[in-house]
């Protein structure tokens, strides 16, 4: 699979090569694609790439003395026995001192599990040898509780050391689907699946129908994502079984606190360290009101599953895991064809909205300037007053309400004449934002009737997208 997108990453990874003194911490949960953006990087830079494992501390010299003696094609170097690490790590310095070199630790948590004093190793060597040396050094890794404690925590013998931090999130829509060859809405439903994932982008293909590689990837026993979920909650805690039944809990519709400690019987307190791991490691997401001015303190925060596979693999393989041990799919290819058109890719397709809408602004094409975009309810999600896409320019006192129709037939006037009785009648939106300005939008997947797109041309304050451009 091809690189994409990360422009940001990579331009900030430059910026600290430019430096001295470059320390760059990346993390991120698993198949997000750091190694691949660390390889991008050290494209033409002399590099030292260690990728650490589990397993002996002398083993993990000998490797990084392997690596060492291959990029500065020094064979001795390869039969040398280090019993020291400042003592590879003063090779490294050492080699062609005038020119800028990186030292890059991948899984760093996996050298902390082998010794717990390598931070304070690690610190000792940039201190006195790597910082002063043309080096740049960037930690790497997945566990990300590990990561922040050992590498970003203000407990860690490294805090202090690196000059940025950069934790990398599944790519955006907007960035796959530019070099992807499929019309518009199968990218929607194949995105609802990968959630921009890059490694789960390698097991569906352009030119295959997503049942069929679902069958494969997913919903055989044989699949690489078949057991995906325990893999990656396993890696992080050894009590996975409470995370599964949060989990469990959210992908059946209960996004209250209470509703979700009342599912499992449990008091709210005894779930909010489960919640903060599980929004820790990208898994889920508390959302509150656009219009809530302190969202960390909300009684109205709502809790998602916000990796899209997660919650596809929750919905469809979960319940049904003794028929899928049994080879019987059908089951679940029924409930596929059931609902996930309408349920499943339609939801995800609010949050696909929303990187649009970011990605127009950004480019010019909307002339808004987001300080933030999210989504707006009165009193509880799917009831009252809801909102898909909302977004706030304080910059120039104005704000954004956009609805997401994933329908077959184009959208119609009533969509939009809905949608304005929607903020006329939020009185807690006039109070959020007084005096602010307000831009309707109207996103489709299959065009507008020609009543919509005359009504959009008489009124600038109406935008239309239809997939992922302005009309």
């Amino acid at each position: 699979m091809k690189f994409i997108g990360r422009k940001a990453e990579l331009a900030k990874l430059n910026t600290e090569f430019e430096r001295d003194g470059g320390f760059v911490v990346i993390y991120g949960r698993r198949r997000v694609g750091k190694t691949t953006l660390i390889k991008e990087f050290l494209k033409k830079k002399i590099a030292f790439y260690f990728l650490a494992t589990e397993e002996l501390e002398s083993q993990s010299m000998k490797r990084l003395a392997g690596v060492v003696a291959r990029t500065t094609n020094n064979s001795f170097l390869q039969k040398a026995a280090f019993t020291d690490w400042l003592d590879l790590f003063q090779v490294i310095a050492d080699y062609k001192p005038e020119e800028k070199k990186v030292l890059v630790i991948d899984e760093f948590p996996y050298l902390v599990k082998t010794n717990l004093a390598f931070p304070s190793i690690l610190q000792n060597a940039w201190d006195e040898i790597l910082s002063g040396s043309n080096v740049m050094l960037i930690l790497s890794g997945s566990l990300i509780g590990m990561m922040q404690k050992h590498a970003l925590s203000y407990d860690s013998p490294l805090y202090g050391r690196r000059t940025a931090q950069i934790r990398l999130a599944p790519l955006p829509f907007t960035d796959i689907y530019a070099v992807q060859n499929m019309p518009f809405e199968q990218a929607v439903e194949q995105y609802a699946v990968t959630g921009g994932v890059p490694k789960y982008l390698e097991f569906f293909e352009d030119d295959r129908g997503l049942e069929e590689q679902l069958k494969e990837a997913v919903l055989s026993k044989s699949g690489f994502l078949y057991e995906e979920p325990n893999f990656l909650l396993k890696s992080e805690s050894v009590t996975a079984v409470n995370y599964f039944s949060i989990i469990k809990a959210i992908a059946d519709g209960n996004h209250k606190l209470g509703k979700i400690a009342g599912v499992l019987g449990q008091e709210t307190s005894a779930l909010t360290p489960y919640l903060s791991t599980l929004a820790d490691l990208g898994f889920i997401e508390k959302k509150t009101p656009v219009t809530e001015k302190n969202p960390e303190k909300s009684r109205k925060g709502l809790y998602f599953i916000s990796d899209h596979f997660i919650r596809f693999w929750f919905r469809y393989v979960y319940p049904y895991k003794g028929e899928l041990e049994l080879d019987n799919m059908q089951i679940v290819l029924d409930e596929i064809r059931k609902d996930f058109v309408e349920k499943f890719a339609a939801f995800a397709y609010e949050d696909i909205c929303k990187n649009i809408f970011a990605d127009l602004c950004k480019n010019g094409a909307i002339s808004f300037v987001p300080s933030r975009i999210g989504s707006y309810w009165l009193n509880d999600f799917d009831g009252d007053t809801e909102i898909d896409v909302m977004a706030v320019d304080h910059q120039n006192k104005r704000i954004f309400a956009g609805e997401c129709k994933y329908h077959a037939k184009p959208v119609d006037a009533p969509v939009y004449f809905t949608l304005k009785e929607k903020v006329d009648g939020a009185a807690e939106i006039r109070k959020a934002y007084p005096g602010y300005d307000v831009i309707f939008g109207v996103f489709s997947k299959s065009s507008f009737t020609q009543r919509m797109l005359d009504i959009a041309k008489e009124n600038t304050g109406l935008l239309l997208i239809n997939e992922d451009h302005l009309v």
